[in-house]
């Protein structure tokens, strides 16, 4: 199956899958940069080992004259304690998930390329605390101070195409400028709409990715020229409302 959308050809491979991968590059021949920004799709251990792992060491292999990018995430950082966090920090999630994942990223490192560690992210028609917000399923969880890191849909993708246009090397934070606690982004959410906070509920101490609190900094991104369009969630607000 393939896709062609605005004049860009797209292709389609299994990246679990060392053959298909192969046949992929065998079709679309040299390229400059590779990008492995696929999902799980909520899948669990064995799904994080077939498409992360697995996958960005296929890519290597079947790309190996090309910089490649590997697109993790922030959830590696096990920090409890509101600290700064940036790459140098400690790295030691509490999750197989996440464990996975830095597997993943040493195979891009291995390689000489990239990992962009993104925060959550959200954007048009996708932002999972403004959605529990709206549904009246969100809850202030415990004291609310713990502190959630974002980055705007756009933003990211900047910071990628940043990544690959100088070709630089090494492990990035992709987060916007102000981490917030949950509590202030849903104060934020009810000034804009006007409505009660959620209520107070349990923490989720299960959550897949990891219970945390942590304060992400984006300062070796910004050493690059990268700049967010929206430095804070609050900022992308009133977007994503309308």
């Amino acid at each position: 199956m393939a896709l062609r959308e605005r004049g860009i050809a797209s292709d389609v491979a299994d990246l679990s899958d060392a053959e298909s991968v192969e046949n992929l590059a065998s079709r679309v021949g040299a390229v400059d940069v590779v990008v492995h920004a696929a999902s799980s799709g909520r899948g669990g251990e064995d799904a994080y080992r077939a498409v992360y792992r697995d996958g960005m060491a296929n890519l290597v292999s079947a790309f190996p004259g090309s910089f490649s990018i590997f697109t993790g995430s922030t959830s590696v950082y096990g920090q409890l304690d509101g600290e700064v966090v940036t790459e140098t920090s400690v790295a030691e999630p509490d999750r197989a998930t996440g464990r996975i994942l830095l597997e993943a990223e040493q195979r891009a490192l291995a390689a000489g390329g990239a990992v962009a560690r993104l925060a959550g992210i959200y954007g048009p028609g996708r932002s999972v605390l403004l959605r529990k917000f709206s549904d009246s399923t969100a809850r202030i969880e415990g004291d609310g101070l713990r502190f959630v890191n974002q980055i705007h849909r756009d933003d990211a993708g900047a910071a990628l195409l940043a990544l690959a246009t100088l070709r630089q090397a090494g492990i990035f934070n992709v987060v916007d400028d102000a981490p917030a606690t949950q509590l202030q982004v849903y104060q934020w959410i009810a000034d804009m709409l006007d409505q009660p906070l959620p209520p107070h509920g349990e923490p989720d101490l299960n959550r897949k990715r990891g219970w945390t609190s942590k304060r992400v900094s984006n300062l070796r991104l910004r050493s690059l020229g990268w700049v967010p369009v929206f430095p804070s969630y609050r900022d992308a607000l009133p977007t994503l409302i309308d």
